[in-house]
């Protein structure tokens, strides 16, 4: 884990338990058990829901890595706390359960 995955779950925790994963050389973010968004190259993608949309209209979206299928928010205004606060919360209630996993 490195230093800027570590601030990222610093900034983050006051909306809930922040897990970083590492996945196919970047990590997944998870907040309260759900899958919020990737960190590649330093660099931290959020998912796209009404709220993400809404809150981060003008932040830049990209792909978070050759081949991804998905076009997220890239965030960067990790001091802004009450921006944090609503957005996670508001990410947290639209995106969908974790599934759970089937029995072998």
């Amino acid at each position: 884990m490195n230093d800027f995955n570590e601030y990222v779950r610093e900034c983050f925790s006051a909306a809930g338990i922040i897990e970083i994963k590492s996945m196919m050389g970047g990590y997944l973010v998870y907040l309260n058990g759900k899958l919020i968004g990737d960190i590649c190259d330093n660099e931290l993608f959020l998912k796209r829901t009404p709220a993400s949309d809404r809150l981060l209209a003008d932040s830049e979206l990209r792909y978070p890595y050759e081949g991804s299928k998905t076009l997220m928010h890239v965030f960067d205004r990790f001091e802004d706390t009450d921006l944090i606060s609503e957005l996670l919360e508001g990410m947290f209630a639209e995106l969908p359960e974790k599934k759970p996993k089937k029995a072998k």
